[in-house]
């Protein structure tokens, strides 16, 4: 199994907008066919350090994470978190 971690720091830090961009994310559901299990939350301690919002999924192989990364709706929604976003750190781990 491959998971896949990514965290967002947001330009616009209101609930609303994180509130938005985690639905976006969630949109991958069903719409990426090697998507094991995705999942995003919102960080509840709002710290000065905290990122604003979590991208936890799974993958059966590394084949099928490297066709998540080039899937055209992946890369619609990448496009517009990158556009959102100030800050994007990922980690990639295999268990």
């Amino acid at each position: 199994m491959i998971t896949h971690i990514v965290f967002f720091k947001l330009k616009d830090r209101s609930l609303a907008s994180i509130e938005s961009t985690r639905d976006l994310i969630l949109t991958l559901n069903g719409k990426v066919p090697t998507i094991e299990h995705l999942e995003a939350g919102v960080d509840i301690v709002r710290g000065e350090r905290n990122y604003d919002l979590a991208l936890y999924s799974r993958f059966t192989s590394m084949e099928n994470l490297d066709a998540y990364r080039v899937h055209p709706y992946h890369k619609e929604v990448v496009g517009e978190l990158k556009a959102r976003s100030e800050s994007i750190v990922a980690v990639d781990y295999k268990n």
